[in-house]
């Protein structure tokens, strides 16, 4: 068994979720900009992902489900998915994003789990809090650790694709580290560079 492991946002789908949230709020811009920090590592992800989340308080879960249901999804995602499984992986998706969008998405693409974090919502709306598996920069790699223990997978036989800063914790534990689309502190520790928003470009390198 082998395992493969995507990012979510700007990388199996085509854009970032909370700026899509942000944006019937009219925070899109403000929130696309702390995001854009992040990725390039130059603000911590946990106080990141606390600051825009606080902007979305008072949004309707219904609106949530909405926008999470109907994001677009990467050119050449479905197709990979389903090769890598062909190939004998495990696909899991790692996301600083939101459940309402991963879970949704993994019936959409079919990969087999997902891991991300909980919008806390009270009387049909979200409070501004956050809580779950990847908080922090170092949740990714902490997340891999386990589940290649779990599996009984080896760095080896794992792959991980991402496009910023809160991929590199992941980047530690694969033997295929592929940057997509992606910020130069990810580049900087990548073996494949795929410029091209085209996921099917991976499977070249498997």
């Amino acid at each position: 068994m082998k395992l493969a492991v995507f990012d979510f946002d700007s990388t199996l789908m085509d854009g970032e979720t909370i700026d899509f949230l942000a944006e019937p709020l009219g925070f899109k811009d403000k929130v696309a900009s702390i995001t854009e920090m992040a990725m390039r590592g130059e603000l911590d992800f946990f106080e990141s992902l606390i600051m825009r989340v606080k902007l979305l308080e008072g949004l309707e879960d219904k609106k949530v489900n909405e926008i999470c249901h109907n994001l677009p999804y990467m050119p050449g995602a479905d197709e990979t998915i389903k090769a890598l499984k062909k190939d004998g992986y495990k696909v899991v998706v790692f996301s600083g994003g939101f459940r309402n969008a991963t879970s949704y998405a993994k019936e959409i693409l079919g990969f087999d789990a997902d891991f991300s974090n909980i919008l806390h919502s009270k009387n049909g709306r979200l409070t501004g809090l956050v809580g779950g598996e990847m908080m922090f920069s170092h949740s990714k790699g902490d997340m891999l650790k386990r589940l290649q223990a779990i599996l009984g997978i080896s760095i080896e036989d794992t792959l991980v694709v991402g496009d910023g800063a809160n991929d590199l914790s992941m980047f530690k534990y694969a033997g295929t580290r592929i940057a997509f689309c992606a910020k130069d502190v990810l580049k900087k520790e990548a073996n494949v560079i795929i410029e091209e928003k085209d996921l099917t470009k991976i499977l070249e390198f498997i």
